[in-house]
């Protein structure tokens, strides 16, 4: 199954970003090679991008805040399990904590370093981190693939409590809707939502239809037309009913 998600907001598409940059940073950062590292170096630079609202940071300390009241209420229904409940809300707190602790505006440390600034300077240029324009970068590179992931670890470490709130935020989201199981009539499915407000949509598809989502959704409406690839890989219009699951999420 292949699962696709829509964010009704731009708060939830700034943290879906995140978190997709994370992921890419995580998967770079295991690896060895000074090319799979400059890769991680720049994805850290994106995530700044991203992450450069300054309400960022608050938003976040707000919504855990909200998530652990809301957890207290179910301390004394005898359906919830205990242990797992008192689990979450540790996480919660020991990462509000963390969140409270970062100093300053999202990444300061890096914007303070000019040598990764100039780096930074250089990249946005298509082939601008060679050799001859960056040579200590070059020799920095030269380094053991421990030294070289020890040095971006440690530039990535002050930004670790914000990506510990957001994995906790869009976790208790997608825990938070119910799958539907639905068939999509001529691959094409709308649903009316009478104002209801959410969050984010999952569309999980199997894998072997080949069928793709193109989702539009406001507090409205929620339209999804599947299309799928030809040898040229442009969408068409795909050809049949598809079975699909989908969910609604909101806290």
């Amino acid at each position: 199954m292949t699962v696709y998600e829509y964010p009704f907001n731009e708060r939830i598409r700034t943290l879906l970003r995140l978190e997709d940059l994370h992921e890419k940073f995580d998967f770079f950062i295991r690896h060895d090679h000074p090319l799979q590292h400059h890769v991680a170096l720049t994805t850290i630079y994106e995530m700044l991008e991203v992450a450069g609202r300054a309400d960022l940071k608050s938003d976040l300390l707000q919504e855990l805040e909200r998530q652990k009241n809301t957890l207290l209420g179910f301390k004394t229904n005898p359906n919830v399990e205990a242990a797992r409940l008192d689990a979450v809300l540790t996480d919660i707190e020991q990462t509000s904590a963390a969140l409270i602790g970062m100093q300053g505006k999202t990444g300061q440390h890096i914007r303070d370093n000019e040598w990764l600034m100039s780096i930074r300077g250089r990249t946005i240029i298509p082939g601008g981190a060679c050799e001859f324009d960056l040579p200590s970068y070059h020799a920095w590179q030269q380094q053991s693939a421990e030294q070289r992931r020890n040095d971006i670890l440690g530039w990535f470490a002050p930004l670790d409590p914000l990506f510990a709130a957001i994995r906790i935020v869009l976790r208790l989201l997608r825990e938070s809707g119910r799958a539907t199981q639905i068939i999509a009539i001529a691959s094409s499915y709308q649903q009316m939502l009478q104002g209801r407000s959410y969050q984010l949509l999952r569309v999980h598809i199997d894998d072997s239809l080949g069928a793709i989502p193109e989702i539009s959704a406001n507090k409205y409406v929620l339209w999804i037309r599947f299309t799928s690839q030809g040898g040229d890989m442009k969408p068409k219009p795909f050809e049949g009913d598809v079975p699909f699951e989908l969910t609604l999420c909101n806290f």
